[in-house]
């Protein structure tokens, strides 16, 4: 096979979310495999710029633009102006999302709308105004960040769940509407992964931590660069005949129904 196939030379990444946790991570290995990535983030521009300078650090071209990916109008502002002072949008990675963990009998309505706005409909927004480019130039790729929750439901992420379980549809149907044009269209699921927010569960003995090491088949967490290659593959043209699938980053947890405590 080809090393050409997973070539990502010369392509500008936009990736939402991507000045830390696992964003970063796959915008990192798509910068280390030679595309610009265009950082975005909306807490702070001192955290994008730090951002932007660590990636440079390793070597990637990187740029930070701020925008809130549920702002419709701050997206379409800041899709022309890295149009223009960048170049066109070649891969979009809608990352970019929040979880609150209350259980749903609890929960307020306006967080629950919060988590829906942040983890689906930004998206559909900002894929809305990043595709008529690809369209255009009849090419693109375009990965959706989904879950693990968008095939299982867990308790307390209640609305977590059904906005990932409705990013799992949406990517589909932007798959059916979009293959057309020569634009691929799919999405990554996420496992249990070791990052500073899961630090603190992570220890031996931690029920939690026991759990997942016992769930998952291959018996540990994920390191967030185990991502990276999947990003790659569906960024590249490797995946051209690829539309409308998750592709599950897991360890082989959703593979099984579990092993009983007494199983080696």
């Amino acid at each position: 096979m080809s090393v050409s196939l997973f070539d990502v030379k010369g392509k500008n990444a936009l990736v939402t979310g991507s000045t830390h946790g696992l964003g970063k991570a796959m915008a990192r290995g798509l910068g280390l495999a030679g595309a610009t990535i265009i950082v975005n983030g909306n807490s702070s521009q001192e955290k994008i710029d730090q951002a932007v300078l660590e990636y440079k650090s390793e070597g990637i071209n990187a740029v930070g633009f701020k925008f809130n990916v549920t702002n419709e109008a701050e997206v379409i502002a800041a899709v022309a102006k890295i149009e223009a002072e960048v170049g066109q949008i070649d891969i979009l990675i809608n990352n970019a999302g929040i979880i609150k963990r209350t259980p749903l009998i609890e929960m307020e309505v306006e967080d629950f709308k919060q988590v829906i706005d942040v983890d689906l409909v930004s998206p559909f927004i900002v894929s809305k105004h990043v595709v008529p480019g690809m369209i255009a130039r009849k090419a693109g790729k375009v990965i959706n960040i989904c879950s693990m929750m968008s095939e299982l439901g867990r308790n307390s992420v209640g609305a977590y769940a059904a906005a990932k379980g409705g990013l799992k549809m949406l990517t589909q149907n932007m798959a059916t509407e979009w293959a057309k044009h020569n634009i691929q269209v799919n999405g990554i699921g996420p496992g249990y992964f070791a990052t500073s927010q899961t630090a603190p569960i992570r220890v031996d003995g931690h029920p939690f931590n026991d759990f997942i090491v016992n769930r998952t088949p291959a018996a540990k967490w994920g390191d967030p660069n185990d991502l990276a290659g999947a990003a790659i593959f569906l960024s590249s043209k490797a995946s051209d005949f690829v539309n409308g699938h998750v592709v599950y980053v897991d360890g082989g947890i959703l593979a099984t129904i579990g092993k009983p405590s007494n199983e080696d």
